[in-house]
């Protein structure tokens, strides 16, 4: 490189410079302040180079400098030969006097012209080298900054295909609003809550998208009003069609226009269509129209109807019709634990029990949890297993019972009790028989003897099953256990 070079530099610098002040473009001066910048990193690389490629042969650091002044060399020229591409690129693609960016040729697609023809004259200026060193850089390049790429030719795409431009109205998967800025990386919308959204390029190449600003500006809208019945379909439409000459949002080429769309449960629904000039302006209008019209059918005594509906009123049924009661009430009389219960008191007890359906394999009530009441099964049948080897000791039908234990003396379930098919249970709770023995404590006696047959039975079926239980407390009957727990005293 010789000294002209830096002549050139400078030359090329000062000229670049009177085009920046002269030029009305703001694109045009910001690009040749890059091509300035570049060309002044020219002539200082190229008094670099000076220097190091006129040391003596004789210096011990000869070869050294020699080598690093041909690194500076080959830097310089690509410096040179990027300000030169960006600056004519800028001056010819772009309006002198005039500050807009073409149609055509957008910012990204001069852009990416700068680096096409940089990296062709990169061949020429350095050769093979610099095919190396593309291949490399751009493999790097290209790995780490895969979705920044992908956003970088997305956007290129969108500047040469152009489905939209900056203040059309679009649509693009769930978001809305105007486009703002369209940049290498992400295009900007501003919705109508005057929110600002940022799409990566990436994402809108992937979207579809709807421009409501082309191919024509004016928008179609369209909305939906119910007249009754009783009115003329041409009465109705003429009064809608009047009523939208008067909104002033709404325009008149193309004329608006009004379809019978249904016709519905209690009334005949219209579909009015109109145009607007702006889509930004679509709730605006639909309000102004919608009211346009309510006022226009209501001077006309046309009625808007309102919504038929009809009420139909829940009977409740009873809970248990008498034949229910008759029916739970000779069961109960069929539980050996119950017979000695009087007619009054058996019909008490079964009024302030409940019943409940359990479906099949459903457990009722678990081994080793708390329980205060009993249950009698009406319809189906239960399983009766104990934990935790899981072995079935009995199964009990309909007419049968299980859990007194637990009502009679408050004790933890002593097995697990579930339905075999879809089963009915009548519930007795401690709360319920209590009321009943307070008025009848003779009752307790004769039930109490009955469990303890019952329960003797159980115990011999655990130890068939080899499976240990707690022995009750030995200091107390099984009869004052229940009065204890129900709070008859001894």
């Amino acid at each position: 490189m010789t000294p002209y070079s830096i002549i050139v530099g400078a030359a090329a610098f000062a000229l670049l410079l009177g085009g920046r002040t002269a030029s009305a473009n703001r694109l045009i001066r910001r690009k040749l302040t890059l091509s300035m910048v570049l060309f002044g990193g020219f002539v200082a690389l190229s008094l670099g180079q000076l220097y190091f490629s006129n040391l003596a042969p004789t210096d011990p650091d000869y070869a050294s400098q020699k080598e690093l002044a041909g690194r500076l060399d080959s830097i310089a020229r690509l410096v040179f030969a990027l300000g030169s591409i960006n600056a004519l690129v800028a001056l010819l693609l772009n309006p002198f006097r005039v500050d807009r960016v073409p149609d055509y040729f957008p910012t990204i697609v001069q852009d990416a012209i700068v680096i096409g023809v940089f990296l062709l004259a990169g061949i020429f200026l350095l050769g093979e080298k610099w095919l190396t060193l593309s291949a490399v850089g751009g493999f790097v390049i290209g790995f780490a900054l895969q979705d920044t790429l992908g956003n970088l030719f997305s956007g290129l795409a969108i500047q040469v295909e152009k489905p939209f431009r900056v203040g059309h109205w679009v649509a693009v998967g769930s978001y809305e609003g105007t486009v703002t800025e369209i940049t290498w990386r992400a295009t900007r919308l501003r919705t109508k809550a005057g929110n600002s959204i940022v799409l990566p390029n990436n994402f809108l190449s992937k979207e579809p998208i709807t421009n409501y600003s082309e191919p024509i500006a004016p928008t179609r809208l369209f909305v939906e009003v119910g007249a009754s019945y009783d009115a003329p379909p041409n009465d109705v439409k003429a009064a809608i069609l009047q009523a939208l000459g008067n909104v002033t949002v709404v325009l008149q080429a193309p004329p608006p226009a009004v379809v019978v769309a249904d016709f519905a449960a209690s009334a005949i629904l219209y579909r009015v269509k109109f145009w607007i000039a702006d889509y930004a302006d679509d709730d605006l209008a639909r309000d102004e129209v919608r009211t346009a019209i309510y006022y226009a059918l209501k001077r006309r005594h046309i009625e808007i109807p309102y919504p038929a509906q009809v009420q139909y009123e829940r009977v409740e049924a009873q809970a248990r019709g008498a034949e229910r009661v008759r029916e739970l009430d000779r069961l109960v009389a069929s539980v050996d634990v119950f017979a000695p219960l009087s007619d009054e008191d058996r019909a008490a007890l079964v009024a302030a029990s409940s019943e409940h359906l359990y479906g099949a394999g459903e457990p009722i009530v678990r081994q080793g949890q708390p329980g205060d009441s009993m249950f009698v099964v009406c319809r189906g049948a239960v399983r009766v297993t104990l934990e935790p080897v899981g072995q079935e000791v009995a199964r009990i039908g309909a007419g049968g019972y299980f859990g007194e234990m637990s009502l009679l003396t408050g004790d933890p379930r002593t097995a697990t009790v579930s339905a075999v098919n879809d089963t009915v249970v009548l519930e007795i709770t401690a709360d319920t028989f209590r009321r009943l023995a307070a008025d009848d404590p003779a009752v307790i006696e004769q039930i109490s003897f009955g469990v303890a047959t019952r329960r003797e039975a159980l115990a011999r079926s655990r130890e068939v099953a080899a499976v240990a239980t707690v022995a009750p407390e030995a200091h107390l009957s099984l009869l004052s256990r229940v009065q204890k727990f129900l709070g008859l005293g001894g």
